[in-house]
């Protein structure tokens, strides 16, 4: 753990400029480095707006956490200790430390994303009550990643069809999912995904639309099946204690733009989501440089049927056994009972 917190401090040393004369400077931990969450979003917002909303007043720098030699697993630890001030924790890497935060990407669950904002919907009063109680956090924002889905090198006609493949994986339900489709589950940072695509140690793989493309994933795999698995959430918190220190000023500031800043980037992940499928194909849409021919894997109701199928009776009751008693409690009160409600397909989206 000092090693952890040696690393990031020189980080944080290297790059931070003087702050402003009287003014205050907040260090930040973002999400993944290089991807447009980041870049158009997180790193902007800290390093150039917050000092235009406050006159200079007040000011900030960011790093990304896989660039700050913080590993993701042990994000919400260095916040609930105060080592991180502001941070970014992948929810389900920190799911390792609270099971509980899992809970709204279990794969499968969302497939669509009005789905994942009503279930968010259900479970953030909880999310933000539990971090606060049990981890002296306080729940900022929840960020998306564009949706995750399958690429593979080889052909195959459906999700039916992956039996003895390896494939990368990044989050314990998605292992679940994976290994009730046959498949081998392979845990993969994302910064490796393509050189263990390259080695031979994987053949497919789950990740975002528009980051595999970002990664250059088109370029080592030929097809891809657009159905969602998983999004990929982030929240986005503060020491409870170096919160309440902010001046009110700057925590009133926060608290009405920070909102807007999720808002951002729930639009552009939904809308990279599509961007990145239509980069994959080649499409003319698409507005990157390098284009990708990848084929798309038409989904079937054969699939849609049972990956919900493999949820209900697979990843569901591993995430519970993973947890206790609280989370099956949390689940009926909050995610579980819209769920039930209206599983996907039944509801208007």
């Amino acid at each position: 753990m000092l090693v952890l917190w040696t690393c990031l401090a020189q980080v944080w040393a290297q790059a931070a400029p003087p702050a402003p004369a009287g003014g205050q400077r907040l260090r930040i931990v973002g999400g993944l480095a290089g991807i447009h969450q980041y870049v158009r979003n997180e790193e902007p917002f800290w390093t150039q707006e917050l000092a235009k909303l406050t006159a200079g007043k007040y000011s900030a720098e960011i790093a990304p956490f896989d660039r700050s030699g913080v590993p993701g697993e042990e994000m919400l630890r260095l916040m609930e200790l105060g080592v991180v001030p502001f941070g970014t924790a992948l929810m389900n890497l920190s799911s390792a430390q609270n099971p509980m935060l899992g809970a709204i990407d279990l794969a499968g669950l969302n497939p669509d994303i009005a789905s994942l904002r009503r279930n968010l919907a259900a479970y953030r009063p909880y999310l933000q009550k539990m971090l606060r109680e049990k981890h002296g956090v306080e729940l900022l924002a929840v960020y998306i990643y564009p949706a995750q889905v399958l690429f593979c090198k080889r052909q195959f006609s459906s999700l039916l069809d992956l039996e003895g493949r390896r494939i990368r994986v990044s989050s314990p339900t998605q292992s679940d999912m994976v290994a009730a489709l046959g498949g081998v589950p392979v845990l993969v940072g994302f910064s490796q995904i393509v050189a263990n695509m390259q080695s031979g140690n994987t053949e497919c793989a789950i990740t975002g639309t528009m980051s595999g493309y970002t990664i250059g994933l088109h370029e080592v795999t030929e097809y891809y099946h657009p159905m969602p698995i998983s999004w990929g959430l982030a929240l986005f918190g503060a020491n409870l204690n170096a919160w309440n220190a902010l001046p009110a000023d700057l925590r009133a500031v926060l608290g009405r733009e920070i909102p807007k800043l999720e808002a951002n980037i729930w639009a552009e992940s939904e809308r990279e989501t599509a961007e990145g499928l239509a980069c994959n194909r080649g499409d003319a849409s698409c507005t990157g440089t390098r284009k990708g021919h990848m084929k798309e894997v038409a989904p079937s109701k054969k699939d849609a049927e049972r990956m919900q199928e493999i949820l209900r009776s697979v990843v569901i009751p591993r995430w519970m056994q993973r947890c206790n008693q609280r989370c099956k409690d949390m689940w009926d009160n909050t995610i579980g009972s819209v769920w039930t409600a209206a599983p996907p397909g039944t509801a208007a989206r």
